[in-house]
């Protein structure tokens, strides 16, 4: 028997109930408290002027290759249920540390800059954990229904730790932003200590919580090398993040010619901000679920090799802010409520250590990497005076391979499906 009410747009048994809400409170607390000191990061970002973001872009790069091995070799030492509630009370004490530092004005310049590298960093290793505990939990056939319930859970966390950040920053300063951020880690700690007692770990055999993943610190590198679906999930991220950063530069050159102060750009974003948020978690409430179900996963991971040959094509046609805002919201919010979910379900079907390992290593080194490097060719193609209706022309044929890719990597998903549900 199916659940009523609001859950039965994603049809959830009555067993799956409480798993379900306890994801969303979960992913709700960790995009919180990542969206209460973000606009934080990007104000101090700027302390040493614009210029320079680039090379902060690259410092978290640089800073990420050496944070992945340390990782590794704690995955590698610690079962699930130690690592995941150390790293989040980790990063939770090191937000009290930073907002002491900042309320008491030490090393401003130097401090600003590291917390600017240090947020960058730490924002993706708290996702991709997150979606490692959902995928080590959760089979391919449950994530397919309930993946885009929980998203939205973090898409409510995208509006609720901005408004507290408008609301606290002002009145109660840095400090109150760290602390509210960190208290809600260790939320997230509770909902996924919550989580564990309600579910199993998904795969071969009998698998234990406190079972050790064992391996080297550098296992998550190897086992992508060797597998050739891995490798698939390499090239989707490096497509994704190349075509994310190129638009996200032309965006910026858009918005600053077209407005001359920061209070109208931030205005602007604000409002780019909510377009997104609100189709995200509309899409994802009321869309995500019966859509999956009718195209597949791979119909669903093409929306957005589509949009963003749409937003490629608005973007040179008419670059505009209007045209910015209505191209970007329409990606993002793809890439959020559908596309999000969709890739989650790639990952319920490799082993538990590619889940904690591999996958972590292409969420945030490859995830920066592909980043960075956009960044800089985006610079050079600007500096030879390259137009961005040339990058509009090339993305086609980047499409169509990125499409290809889509169907391959569900193809492929769906046969290991068969495989270990055996």
């Amino acid at each position: 028997m199916l659940a009523t009410g609001p859950l039965k747009w994603v049809k959830v048994e009555p067993s799956e109930k409480h798993a379900l809400l306890l994801g969303f409170a979960f992913h709700f607390c960790v995009l919180a408290s990542y969206y209460l000191v973000r606009p934080l990061r990007d104000a101090l970002g700027l302390e040493g002027g614009a210029d320079q973001l680039q090379w902060l872009f690259t410092a978290t790069f640089v800073v990420m290759l050496v944070m992945v091995p340390l990782f590794g070799a704690l995955v590698s030492r610690l079962p699930a249920t130690r690592f995941v509630p150390l790293v989040y009370r980790l990063i939770a004490v090191s937000m009290l540390v930073f907002g002491g530092l900042i309320a008491n004005h030490i090393a401003p310049l130097a401090v600003s800059r590291v917390f600017f590298v240090w947020i960058s960093i730490y924002n993706l290793f708290i996702v991709s954990i997150f979606w490692s505990v959902l995928v080590d939990r959760f089979s391919s056939e449950q994530g397919r229904r309930l993946f885009g319930f929980i998203a939205a859970g973090g898409t409510l966390g995208t509006f609720i730790g901005p408004l507290l950040a408008a609301t606290m920053a002002t009145r109660l300063g840095p400090i109150a932003l760290t602390v509210a951020a960190a208290l809600l880690l260790e939320a997230a700690v509770q909902c996924y200590r919550a989580l564990l007692s309600r579910t199993r770990p998904q795969g071969h055999g009998m698998i234990k919580d406190e079972q050790r993943l064992g391996g080297s610190m550098l296992a998550g590198v190897t086992l992508i090398v060797r597998s050739p679906y891995l490798l698939g999930l390499v090239l989707f991220m490096l497509l994704h993040t190349s075509a994310a950063t190129l638009l996200y530069f032309e965006q910026g050159r858009i918005v600053v010619d077209s407005y001359a102060d920061v209070a109208s750009r931030t205005q602007f974003f604000a409002t780019v901000d909510l377009i997104v948020s609100a189709l995200t978690l509309i899409l994802q409430l009321v869309v995500t679920a019966p859509l999956i179900r009718l195209v597949g996963i791979g119909g669903a991971l093409v929306a957005l090799p589509l949009a963003t040959v749409v937003a490629f094509t608005a973007m040179a046609l008419a670059p505009v802010p209007a045209t910015v805002a209505l191209a970007q919201g329409l990606r993002r919010a793809v890439e959020f409520a559908l596309v999000r979910p969709a890739r989650e379900v790639l990952w319920t079907v490799v082993s538990r250590e590619e889940k904690y390992k591999a996958k972590n290593v292409i969420e945030t080194v490859v995830y920066r990497g592909g980043d960075a490097a956009s960044g800089w060719l985006s610079v050079w193609l600007t500096a030879l005076g390259a137009g961005f209706g040339l990058l509009a022309m090339f993305i086609v044929p980047f499409a169509g391979l990125w499409a290809w890719l889509c169907f391959w990597l569900a193809k492929r998903q769906a046969q290991q499906a068969i495989t270990s549900d055996k």
